[in-house]
């Protein structure tokens, strides 16, 4: 299965979600392109939309490879394995998570609204384009948790099996078009699958906002 676009895979995905009878009372998106997603899934059900801040912690040698995440909150989640095995040093570890602490209030004052959304009781559908590691959706999931919401879905238009089984660990629910045994990377399942700006994701935001 390929989808033509991120906006796309969120009309998709938001049909799926209510033939599952999933009706969460908000959509958060990750940034960048999981906004892109959540705001097709918000539309589809009438829902309204916000965002959810994560980091990737990168390995301190190989940035691209990612050896945690962090999410809003001050939550943090790291592989553990990942660290032993690639003999990560903590003084090394500490200094990326301390950078990407920075970006994440950097990205919070850049993406938040006037006031953040009130979670406390409410049911919860996390978006984002695609689940490789299941890490920065992990740390989104702690993060609603953290600010009490009552229920937490995870919904994403493809993830690999390892994602998709380490979600439902901390996930109520975790719903994907497709689940690939396959899976390589999240792009390849897009035909249109261009990086998504700030100025992007800040104006599907103000949008809904005015919508709303």
């Amino acid at each position: 299965m390929t989808f033509l676009s991120r906006e796309d895979a969120g009309r998709k995905l938001g049909e799926r979600l209510r033939e599952n009878s999933v009706a969460p009372e908000l959509v958060l998106g990750l940034p960048r392109g999981g906004v892109i997603v959540a705001a097709g899934v918000a539309q589809v059900l009438d829902r309204p939309l916000d965002v959810i801040v994560v980091r990737k912690i990168g390995h301190p040698r190989h940035r691209e490879f990612a050896v945690g995440a962090l999410a809003e909150g001050d939550v943090i989640v790291l592989d553990e394995e990942a660290i032993a095995s690639t003999q990560v040093a903590r003084d090394e570890l500490e200094k990326v998570i301390a950078e990407e602490k920075d970006r994440l209030r950097e990205y919070q004052l850049k993406f938040r609204r006037e006031s953040s959304a009130q979670l406390a009781g409410k049911s919860v559908c996390v978006v984002d384009d695609g689940l490789a590691t299941g890490a920065t959706a992990e740390a989104a999931v702690l993060s609603v948790r953290k600010r009490a919401a009552n229920q937490v879905v995870i919904a994403a238009p493809v993830a690999s099996e390892s994602a998709f089984a380490r979600l439902g660990r901390s996930a109520d629910e975790v719903i994907a078009l497709l689940v690939d045994p396959m899976f390589d990377a999240v792009g390849r399942y897009y035909e249109k699958f261009e990086q998504t700006t700030d100025e992007e994701v800040i104006e599907i935001l103000r949008r809904q906002n005015r919508a709303g």
